[in-house]
């Protein structure tokens, strides 16, 4: 059996702003930090074979702090813009209010949690999915084949993308799903990659 560890980063400076970030590489803001930490005293106990993150700072910056906390920082680490956030676009930089004032709730919660709407200039959650789950299918499910216990960190939509895989949810199911920060997500897996089980810790 494989264990798959999916962990959203910290909060960033930019989440605390309340602003769309998507590609923008921005610091995790102190409580993101703490959360990070957090994280990693509750996978005390779990022995990572490798992990995979993004190319942006906050996702790396959370895996740093919870591989520090848990003694693990040798292990092998592939970083891949495959598992950035999604792109978005002529949002990136706006205040969330703000912008639901201008275009509306409706309109901009289709924009952040619909399966294939994309913000002006940006990418759709199915955009996101098709550099993630080929990523996921070529990189790190090989790894969950062979029983290794993996973690990856990354992002509220790449992990969206992915858990939607994972857990077979429809389009309209994973417009209510959200990741939240610094919250480990136990996935549990046989030997042909099909889930056992899954939970927060």
């Amino acid at each position: 059996m494989a264990r798959l560890v999916l962990l959203r980063h910290g909060e960033s400076q930019w989440n605390l702003e309340n602003r769309f970030t998507g590609w923008v590489d921005v610091p995790l803001s102190p409580r993101g930090v703490e959360e990070a930490k957090n994280a990693g005293d509750k996978l005390k106990g779990f022995t990572f074979d490798r992990a995979f993150t993004s190319v942006l700072s906050r996702a790396n910056e959370t895996l740093r702090f919870v591989l520090e906390v848990i003694g693990q920082t040798a292990i092998p680490i592939e970083k891949d813009k495959a598992l950035n956030e999604r792109m978005y676009g002529e949002l990136q930089g706006l205040n969330k209010a703000e912008t639901a004032t201008k275009y509306g709730d409706a309109q901009v919660k289709i924009w952040r949690r619909s399966y294939d709407v994309r913000p002006p200039g940006g990418e759709s959650l199915k955009d996101t999915a098709e550099r993630v789950l080929p990523y996921y299918d070529t990189r790190i499910k090989p790894c969950v084949l062979k029983g290794e216990t993996i973690l990856i960190a990354a992002h509220g939509n790449s992990l969206r993308a992915l858990v939607m895989q994972l857990e077979q949810l429809s389009k309209e199911q994973v417009l209510e799903l959200n990741i939240p920060t610094g919250a480990p997500l136990l996935y549990e897996l046989d030997n042909s990659g099909k889930v056992l089980s899954h939970r927060y810790l």
